[in-house]
């Protein structure tokens, strides 16, 4: 049973764990000094700048990181909870260094190692080093671009599934309109889309069929965080077991993944083994897993690693069901850019049926879908912890100092900003903050665009060693989807009472940051959604 253990000696265990740390490593044994960093000021003993950070929307939080980038120089130091800091790398040089040392140089933090290695097991994300490039390799297979364009078809399929359930929810109503729930059934066709596709595996999500995953995902989505929580994760940092003493709402529904991630992974793989099909027809995820396991093979995975796979139905589902709803929002947001979009699309009728040649033919799509990722990157910063004593170079040194780097010490954490670089006006002009996908379809060849590096300079899907492996897959499903539904229905906000467009915040308390709308009880964002007047379709494409 979890042990009760009184506020006030939480308290006293976390002040004296602050004070060992504070005196023992910043002070006495500092055997590799990192360069000294200037920063913003700590606003609490306990948490920093952390709570002040997590207050802010992205487009905020990045204003901020580039006016602290440009007060104390390019990489600079923000202080953690209980006496720690990080150190925030906005330099280009040092970013395209810093991901080219992961997994070797820069490794997972402790924290994120035990939640990620307890959730899913120590697959492909967990992993680091050795491990880490025999598991990627097993897997790339799958996500080569023959393999994705076998499974586009999966893609509009589930997308026209959607079509239908939507059609049917708009003709049953008398004005021809339908406030539509869009992140719940942005989870529905990324799920199933990724249960076919990935792990030949029909969830049945969008036709309403029950389904653990599902439900756990949400549940977390929509768990709501709590004091207990906080000095939960406080008292994590230095034992990792406090967890299973301090029982919380969201360490409930954690468990309650977990469990249902296992008991999907479990059955298909099983029912791969059994089918005895998995070597020569079966080319899904699952299938290559099962391949890679088996001990005859170059590549061999350990029965754990198979099982630790389960980390792509997150990757498959979350990104592409967030990315779906960022579109859906913008384009709502953005009525002029929606038009132009299904103009696109309606004078190319038949690209979805030439799956992803058809694609190539729509370039105001990809310019929407590129903008989505670089303003809303599912994962907003990737952070690291230093495996050994390091130098990071710098393009140009930072104010008063004469070398072009900077020093790490092991044991240091640093953090690349992922949405701030994607949003600097340094790289993409001063409309950066802006929602223009037109940005796309103009040169970049200024000095600034090209030094960041990433797939299309952007690190929505991050860089080096762990770039994204699904980007092609995630890209394919994105295009299809929205492309279905842009040139199907129309999207708007439904207008509040007093006349204005809702507000859109961001929930944390999931895996990855949701968007909502403000005042909707969980992850919720209605939408208004009607048909798109047939009249106007064969208008526009005949002329």
């Amino acid at each position: 049973m979890p042990l009760s253990i009184g506020l006030t000696s939480i308290g006293i265990l976390t002040v004296a764990f602050f004070l060992v740390r504070f005196i023992l490593r910043d002070h006495l044994f500092p055997l590799f000094p990192s360069t000294p960093l200037l920063g913003p000021p700590r606003l609490s003993l306990l948490w920093g700048q952390n709570k002040f950070l997590r207050s802010l929307s992205p487009d905020d939080v990045g204003k901020v990181y580039e006016g602290w980038a440009e007060k104390y120089g390019a990489v600079f130091r923000i202080p953690q909870y209980l006496g720690r800091s990080r150190i925030v790398v906005l330099d280009p040089r040092a970013v395209e260094v810093f991901y080219e040392g992961e997994t070797e140089v820069f490794v997972g933090t402790g924290v994120a190692k035990r939640f990620i290695g307890d959730l899913f097991g120590k697959g492909l994300l967990w992993a680091e080093g050795e491990s880490h490039r025999r598991q990627r390799k097993a897997l790339a297979p799958a996500f080569s671009n023959t393999a994705v364009r076998r499974l586009t078809s999966v893609f509009f399929d589930s997308a026209y599934k959607l079509k239908s359930h939507w059609d049917s929810l708009i003709d049953a109503q008398p004005n021809g309109n339908h406030i539509v729930d869009v992140q719940s059934w942005m989870n529905r066709v990324a799920l199933d889309s990724i249960g076919i596709a990935g792990f030949s595996h029909e969830f049945g999500s969008l036709d309403g069929k029950p389904c653990e995953v599902t439900d756990a995902f949400e549940n977390l989505s929509n768990a709501r965080p709590s004091p207990l929580q906080n000095i939960q994760f406080l008292l994590g940092m230095f034992l990792p077991w406090v967890k299973d003493w301090i029982p919380t709402e969201r360490g409930r529904k954690l468990d309650e993944l977990k469990i249902s991630l296992r008991k999907v992974a479990n059955k298909l793989i099983e029912r791969s083994r059994v089918s005895g099909v998995t070597n020569s027809e079966d080319k899904s995820i699952i299938g290559l897993l099962i391949k890679a396991e088996s001990s005859e093979g170059k590549l061999h995975m350990s029965e754990e690693e198979v099982l630790a796979q389960n980390v792509l139905l997150l990757a498959g589902y979350e990104t592409t069901s967030i990315s779906l709803t960022w579109a859906l929002i913008e384009l709502s947001y953005n009525l002029a850019v929606q038009a132009k979009l299904r103009e696109e699309l309606l004078r190319n009728p038949n690209a979805d049926r030439n799956e992803d040649q058809g694609m190539e033919k729509l370039p105001y799509l990809d310019a929407v879908v590129h903008e989505v990722l670089r303003m809303h990157p599912p994962l907003a910063e990737t952070t690291r912890t230093a495996a050994t004593n390091t130098t990071l170079p710098l393009l140009s040194p930072l104010p008063g100092r004469h070398d072009a780097s900077v020093a790490i010490q092991k044991g240091e954490t640093v953090s690349v900003p992922i949405v701030c670089i994607n949003r600097a006006e340094a790289v993409w002009g001063p409309d950066a903050k802006e929602f223009r996908p037109e940005r796309w379809l103009e040169p970049g060849d200024s000095d600034a665009y090209t030094q960041v590096s990433g797939y299309r300079h952007l690190l929505t899907f991050s860089d080096g060693q762990r770039a994204c492996l699904g980007r092609g897959f995630a890209l394919a499903e994105f295009k299809a989807v929205l492309s279905v539904l842009i040139r199907n229905f129309e999207f708007a906000f439904p207008v509040g009472p007093e006349g204005k467009e809702p507000e859109i915040r961001i929930k944390r308390e999931g895996i990855l940051p949701r968007p909502k709308v403000v005042g909707c009880a969980g992850v919720e964002v209605p939408l208004l959604v009607r048909k798109v007047d047939s009249r106007f379709q064969d208008f526009d494409v005949l002329t």
